[in-house]
């Protein structure tokens, strides 16, 4: 026969709730870099320079994001670093 009682445990269920919700907060979080073409990364990168956020070292060929020293020798990867470097530092002073 079957237990009434193990249809009423609902013990896990919060935790599996919770689970869901964190990978909810996760998605909703993420930084979407599709968009991010050749011209919007060109665009973005000499606003960056102009703000002294990154460094062209011309000698080299690279770009160096200043806060971070990640150098760089693609503005567009500079461009999606800077994207996620970014959500990144305004998801950790949500959370203080």
């Amino acid at each position: 026969m079957f237990d009434p009682d193990s249809f009423d445990d609902t013990s896990s269920d919060h935790e599996q709730f919770e689970k869901e919700q964190l990978a909810q907060d996760r998605d909703a979080a993420g930084v979407d870099t599709a968009d991010v073409d050749d011209t919007t990364a060109r665009r973005l990168v000499d606003d960056l320079i102009d703000v002294d956020v990154v460094t062209p070292v011309p000698e080299d060929r690279i770009l160096v994001h200043e806060p971070s020293g990640t150098p760089f020798d693609s503005p567009r990867q500079l461009a999606v670093f800077h994207r996620g470097w970014t959500a990144g530092r305004d998801a950790d002073a949500e959370g203080e």
